[in-house]
């Protein structure tokens, strides 16, 4: 007798068969996703922020000003490995902060993130590790013109360690009491917008101002750089926002559009402001407009719906501008304090706004495909119409519970590390060196002809 074997097909086509280096859990296209998601964040730091940086000084702070942005970057990846991603996303050693540990094993970094999603541990490290990068940098941008280099490489592993890893496990982690609590940040508005705007206010009270002829004038050296590096920040808060979903599905879509409507509109009503009160268009008013919108649609930005997108950029293109033209100018704490970027206003200002307005818009089913669970998280505007409104006042508070936090622990934790390293290294440049720029600190000089140097 003889037997014939029929061989039957493969379920999967042979390129996407699992196998030792594809395991069954891994999804090849939320991976790609989240890995390309990273670098268009990253790309807002380097070269993004470092062109806008750059640009957006006087002449003479150009290479200091981009190369503190380019430390801060290199410094938290590595810090990052070594302690920072465990220390935000790992076991807890108490209810707001992480055990410390290395995060370099294969093992560890080969296996599937939390248990549940659909990419490795390495994936999830590099995307969480821009998110803590740009925070850096975007408090340099509060410091820049007189912060002494020195104290800014201390700075910068001191604060990621101390604060960003405390502010990102209490809201990100699901062991944080924040996170269990029911606060929704869904991209950073807190943990990295509101943070870096406190956090960068409050360096710059410790480090001093900058010298007096230079706050009074301080030209950008190149509008269109900067407006490149600009159009770099937007365009990258694609990743930024749509990597938050931590796979490909309709929320990082909505996220993604969301994102660019709040911004423009945000854009637009910051020039029209600029036009009506100044009478001139301005194009770092629309810059800033610009980033405020970006900023207040993060927390936000999966779990709302178009228009409340639109009402957000509304918000953020007038808010932020009235705390920057009219609450600035009669403030003496604001006044006194030389934030040489304004990252008070589009970040601190901006996020909290956000936060707020996400307490308000967040829609139940949204919410839902993004932490799962229906109508455990419902803005106060779907509380009144479902008539929740306990749920919505909750969801209010929680919000204000996590501004008030963030604010309070960046304030605290940022004058203590700028005073610890005050026993070691003045905070601020001499009198000289700012004279000069980046030729004393850096010995190199951004536009040099001939070796030449001036303001």
């Amino acid at each position: 007798m003889t037997y014939t074997y029929q061989s039957f097909p493969s379920p999967f086509p042979s390129n996407i068969a699992p196998d030792e280096s594809s395991p069954e859990w891994l999804s090849k296209g939320d991976n790609a996703w989240q890995l390309f998601a990273a670098t268009l964040v990253g790309m807002q730091s380097i070269p993004g922020l470092m062109i806008l940086y750059g640009g957006g000084v006087k002449k003479k702070w150009a290479i200091n000003s981009a190369f503190m942005a380019l430390y801060a970057f290199a410094c938290v990846l590595v810090c990052w490995v070594l302690w920072g991603y465990k220390m935000s996303f790992g076991d807890n050693l108490l209810p707001f902060w992480g055990k410390a540990n290395v995060s370099v094993d294969q093992t560890f970094l080969l296996s599937q993130t939390f248990g549940t999603l659909k990419y490795p541990v390495a994936t999830m490290m590099y995307f969480q590790f821009v998110f803590a990068a740009i925070t850096l940098i975007l408090i340099a941008g509060a410091v820049l013109g007189r912060m002494n280099f020195y104290a800014w490489m201390m700075f910068v592993p001191l604060w990621l360690t101390f604060s960003y890893t405390f502010g990102a496990f209490s809201i990100w982690c699901p062991n944080g009491f924040l996170f269990k609590k029911g606060l929704i940040d869904y991209s950073g508005g807190f943990v990295i917008h509101l943070s870096s705007g406190v956090a960068g206010f409050t360096a710059a009270y410790w480090v001093g101002p900058r010298l007096t002829k230079d706050r009074q004038t301080f030209p950008p050296n190149n509008i269109i750089l900067m407006m490149f590096g600009a159009g770099l920040l937007w365009m990258g808060w694609t990743g930024f926002n749509g990597g938050d979903p931590y796979a490909v599905n309709i929320d990082a879509a909505l996220a993604v559009l969301n994102t660019h409507l709040c911004t423009a509109t945000s854009l637009v009503t910051w020039l029209l402001l600029d036009r009506i009160f100044f009478k001139k268009p301005s194009i770092i008013g629309a810059v800033q407009g610009m980033i405020t919108g970006l900023v207040c649609i993060t927390p936000a930005a999966g779990v709302v719906q178009g228009w409340a997108a639109i009402i957000m950029g509304l918000c953020s293109g007038s808010i932020p501008w009235f705390t920057m033209m009219v609450v600035h100018k009669r403030s003496e704490l604001l006044q006194k304090v030389d934030d040489t970027m304004a990252v008070f206003h589009t970040h601190a200002v901006a996020g909290a706004l956000g936060g707020i307005l996400t307490g308000l818009f967040a829609h139940p089913k949204l919410d839902s495909l993004f932490f799962g669970g229906y109508n455990e998280y419902v803005g106060l505007f779907y509380g009144f119409n479902m008539g929740a409104l306990q749920t919505g006042f909750r969801q209010i508070g929680i919000q204000l519970l996590g501004i008030v936090y963030i604010t309070l622990l960046n304030i605290f934790s940022t004058s203590v590390i700028c005073l610890f390293i005050r026993l070691f290294i003045p905070l601020r440049m001499s009198e000289e060196d700012m004279e000069i720029g980046d030729a004393a600190v850096h010995g190199e000089e951004a536009y040099a002809i001939w070796g030449s140097h001036d303001d």
